[in-house]
């Protein structure tokens, strides 16, 4: 265990020494989002700018739509209304639709951290998934996400039971009972597959945002990714949720976490590269994504 603590956290400690900028692990790149792949791929945010389609199929030429209004075609889950062909009460739903922003005053540093993330997403964290990903099955992988997935069962159990949702916090319950034993520690979701009791991705961040706080502004946070000041003061609770933050001593916790972050990038490799590809303000795009998600999350 010794040896593996040393050469995981050799590794990210390398990432600080050979770049100012950079570390990501799925998604934004870093802490991905937890986006799901259906959210992003299926319908709701469709990188090909030139190739956009309204949500009742007609095609919409690469120019005619402005970078918010394709990011939000349908992440927002609405029709879009184009300039000229308003509707009755067209006008209402663009100045909404305009008005739909986060605030973003620390944008320089905000940019320059996004920069970073960038940057050791490319140099450090994708190799290191490749190679990772050679090496171990497919199966294994998703069974240490499910492991890890299986773990971190508090955040979702307080985060539900403070939104008043009493039935998914006893799914929680039940599911970690089920995957604890008959799924081997986790490493099998069997809650889901025999039963159909699927994981719900609360936070304290959405819980916060239940209660009637907003977002604040966007904030950029090195290694960690896209958050708000309220997603970053429910990170802060989520931490002593975590049962792999009190894994003595630190290296050992370091190396938990970086093996995680790894795992779960090799199994979402090109996401993050496909999103970006095509922004003509990479920055930008991935702020107003994360501000979608984390508002639609928030409504379920």
């Amino acid at each position: 265990m010794k040896i593996i603590s040393f050469i995981l956290v050799s590794t990210v400690l390398c990432v600080f020494a050979i770049s100012p900028p950079g570390f990501a692990e799925e998604f934004s790149p870093s802490r991905s989002l937890q986006i799901d792949r259906d959210f992003l791929v299926a319908g709701h945010f469709n990188p090909d700018y030139s190739d956009s389609t309204l949500p009742d199929g007609m095609p919409v030429e690469g120019g005619s739509l402005d970078r918010s209004e394709r990011l939000l075609l349908s992440a927002a889950g609405e029709p879009l209304l184009l300039p000229g062909e308003l509707e009755e009460g067209g006008e209402d739903y663009l100045e909404e639709q305009g008005e739909d922003e986060i605030a973003d005053p620390l944008e320089p540093i905000n940019r320059a951290f996004f920069f970073f993330n960038d940057k050791l997403y490319f140099i450090v964290l994708k190799p290191v998934s490749k190679g990772y990903a050679t090496v171990i099955p497919e199966d294994a992988r998703i069974g240490i996400r499910n492991a890890f997935n299986n773990i971190t069962m508090p955040i979702r159990f307080v985060s539900c039971l403070l939104q008043f949702k009493i039935k998914s916090a006893g799914n929680e319950l039940l599911r970690f009972g089920l995957n604890s034993t008959l799924g081997l520690a986790g490493l099998f979701d069997v809650a889901e597959s025999h039963l159909d009791v699927k994981m719900k991705d609360e936070d304290l961040g959405q819980t916060l945002g239940v209660w009637g706080m907003g977002p604040v502004f966007y904030i950029n946070l090195p290694v960690l990714g896209p958050s708000s000041l309220r997603d970053s003061i429910g990170l802060a609770g989520d931490y002593f949720l975590d049962p792999v933050n009190y894994v003595t001593p630190y290296l050992d916790r370091l190396a938990i976490k970086a093996g995680d972050k790894v795992n779960r990038a090799s199994l979402s490799m090109g996401q993050y590269e496909d999103l970006k590809k095509d922004a003509l303000d990479p920055y930008a795009a991935f702020r107003d994504i994360y501000h979608q998600y984390r508002k639609n999350k928030i409504k379920k």
